[in-house]
């Protein structure tokens, strides 16, 4: 198993919360298209303390990271 990145969740803290979150494949309406890179990214910059601006393109687009989180 690849080590995670700096900020990025590993594989058993991902598992401990991956059922909390909303965007499953089993919930109604749209589900998230990648629930742990949203987290990661989430994580990135609270923890790095950047912009949402400056969020790395790994986690997708920032606009979309950042009205998700708000919501």
């Amino acid at each position: 198993m690849a080590k995670p990145k700096r900020y990025e969740l590993t594989a058993d803290q991902w598992h401990e919360i991956s059922d909390l979150l909303p965007g499953k494949p089993d919930d109604p309406g749209r589900s998230g298209a990648d629930n742990l890179n949203f987290v990661n990214g989430v994580l990135w910059v609270l923890r790095s303390g950047a912009h949402w601006h400056d969020l790395p393109e790994r986690y997708g687009k920032w606009k979309t990271a950042h009205k998700r989180f708000t919501r």
